[in-house]
């Protein structure tokens, strides 16, 4: 059967057609809006494809089957339709944010922002939303007429989830009005970004355990502690008695879909909710209120504890631990190399005015494999081996 039609948009929606617009004008595309042509950008920049290589939480050589970040994003992308198309949200800008909201990560996933951070300390500090910002706005290097990929102002404003007060003044200063202004104003980014922030939160949440336990640092049994978990296991044995016979990986599977079912169906009932007692008159009218998009209390309360625990089982186990140290070194050692002999770098990173933000634009860029293999070529140590 053909897909349904997506149904109207909802007056508090973004709309391509009243897009605030790119910094630097554009004729429209022929067979696409603006937002579509954001995404499309976004699909074949370097940036993107890079993400196959770059961890989510398992180091991308540890395993196949483990989600890395272009895996992340895509899952992110899907949820966040799916939310979307309920509310009367606009879908393609969704997918666009979802799409480009970890262009900026480091390599080696927390564990390399964290280190690359305190490297640049002295220099404003490193923060992957900025850098994702910086990717899209400068870094990319794909047209003649600008750099960056020249995208509309509701998809540069949902790839910066934060920003220091002071940047954003900053960054008011260099663009009136623009994506660091609602930092200083205290108002919110469009529906699309806050939906994004949360597809955000479930995917990685759900997911996290998925590949925590496919990779044996914890067990159902254990996340089953946490009732959101637990819940929904029962449920699923309870339905599919035949699934206590089966390899573990179909409970698992069978619980995780139960539980992003359940928690797109909660923010969708509590938005909805909370939209419909608002009533906003446009999407710039629904800025300026707090509390549209979001979990129930109860659905709140149930996913702080699979983060709670995902942090203390997972993110915290001696095994990720271990992984995290040797990582953190690498980016450090790469920094340190780099800013001691900037030959190194490729010319285009080369920057006599701020040669510590062209080393980490540099770094920020890198995979985990190059990493770990420009790692070895200066420094002759092989800290990671396959594998291990």
């Amino acid at each position: 059967m053909p897909e349904s039609p997506a149904p109207r948009l909802a007056p508090w929606a973004s709309q391509a057609p009243l897009s605030r617009g790119r910094r630097r004008p554009e004729p429209p595309a022929p067979t696409r809006n603006d937002f579509q042509r954001d995404r499309d950008r976004i699909i074949h920049s370097s940036a993107f494809r890079r993400l196959v290589y770059k961890t989510q939480v398992f180091i991308n050589h540890e395993g196949d089957l483990f989600r890395t970040r272009l895996t992340h994003s895509l899952e992110v992308a899907q949820l966040g339709r799916s939310i979307a198309r309920s509310l009367r949200l606009d879908e393609d800008l969704v997918e666009t944010i979802a799409l480009a909201h970890d262009l900026g990560h480091t390599p080696f996933g927390h564990a390399g922002q964290d280190a690359l951070d305190e490297c640049m300390a002295p220099w404003g500090g490193f923060e992957h939303n900025l850098q994702s910002l910086r990717v899209v706005d400068r870094l990319e290097q794909r047209y003649p007429e600008w750099d960056g990929l020249n995208l509309c102002f509701e998809t540069r404003e949902g790839i910066l989830k934060r920003c220091p007060l002071a940047l954003a003044t900053a960054m008011e200063q260099q663009e009136p009005g623009g994506v660091g202004r609602r930092f200083i104003d205290g108002t919110q980014p469009s529906l699309e970004a806050q939906l994004t922030n949360l597809a955000d939160e479930i995917a990685y949440n759900a997911h996290d355990l998925d590949d925590g336990v496919r990779s044996g640092l914890i067990t159902l049994e254990q996340a089953r502690e946490v009732p959101l978990v637990d819940r929904h296991c029962c449920e699923a044995l309870a339905t599919h008695p035949g699934l206590a016979a089966m390899p573990p990986r179909r409970l698992l599977a069978e619980t995780i879909r139960r539980m992003l079912s359940a928690q797109v169906y909660d923010v969708i009932a509590a938005s909805q909710a909370a939209l419909d007692a608002a009533q906003p008159a446009d999407a710039w009218a629904a800025r300026r209120c707090r509390g549209l998009i979001g979990f129930s209390e109860a659905m709140r309360h149930d996913s702080a504890a699979l983060k709670r625990f995902l942090f203390a089982a997972l993110y915290r186990h001696p095994q990720v631990n271990d992984s995290t140290a040797r990582a953190r070194r690498i980016v450090a050692d790469l920094f340190t190399a780099y800013m001691a002999d900037p030959g190194l770098l490729p010319p285009e990173f080369r920057d006599p005015t701020d040669a510590a933000r062209g080393v980490s634009d540099y770094i920020a860029g890198m995979t985990d494999r190059y990493a770990r293999r420009e790692h070895q070529r200066l420094t002759g140590q092989q800290l990671f081996l396959e594998g291990t």
